[in-house]
């Protein structure tokens, strides 16, 4: 039993550091940056939030959160949350993948002074099959391609932001209506 336990201790210190260091952003960063919809983005935005993991269920009322980190100019500037309530027709779960440019500073500026929240007339690009027409950034419909290193959709800034999403797993059905906040930290320089 001892055995067990520390072995469960180990896996579980290990998680954690695997959770605390640069890698899963890093990561998901290099794996928009291949994916032809998004690709084009990093050269021209202002800075950028990356979710690596963003998790979704819901039956009837639904929710989703995810932890990502904020850069300006390609530079580590501090830490964010996303929180997603919904209501409507919905079934499921499932991971993605996120990330939100931010066309000019101020785009940034509203993203950084505190909470942010999109609305309905938030579009995003989905860019896999496995992705539904609602990627829940608020009820939006958008497009989809044929994998993960050749997407066909573009997508395009609307008040200065732009928000691409690669599905990582499960499935979800959803007709809801849903709303997105975001918090925001700076990083600590302690």
């Amino acid at each position: 039993m001892r055995r067990w336990i520390g072995f469960l201790l180990s896996a579980l210190l290990m998680l954690t550091v695997s959770t605390v260091n640069a890698g899963p952003y890093s990561d998901t960063v290099e794996l928009f940056k291949n994916a032809g919809a998004s690709a084009t983005f990093f050269g021209n935005c202002y800075g950028y939030a990356v979710f690596p993991s963003v998790g979704q269920g819901g039956l009837v009322v639904g929710g989703a959160y995810g932890k990502g980190r904020v850069y300006e100019h390609d530079q580590y500037v501090g830490d964010t949350s996303m929180t997603q309530v919904s209501l409507g027709a919905q079934a499921g779960g499932r991971a993605y993948s996120m990330i939100i440019f931010f066309e000019d500073q101020r785009a940034f500026k509203e993203f950084t002074n505190g909470n942010y929240e999109f609305g309905a007339d938030a579009n995003a690009v989905a860019i896999t099959t496995a992705a539904s027409s609602q990627v829940g950034t608020t009820g939006a419909n958008s497009g989809a391609s044929g994998g993960k290193n050749d997407a066909t959709t573009r997508g395009q800034y609307y008040k200065g932001v732009a928000v691409f999403t690669i599905v990582k797993g499960g499935a979800m059905v959803q007709a809801a209506i849903a709303g997105q906040k975001f918090t925001y930290s700076p990083k600590s320089t302690g």
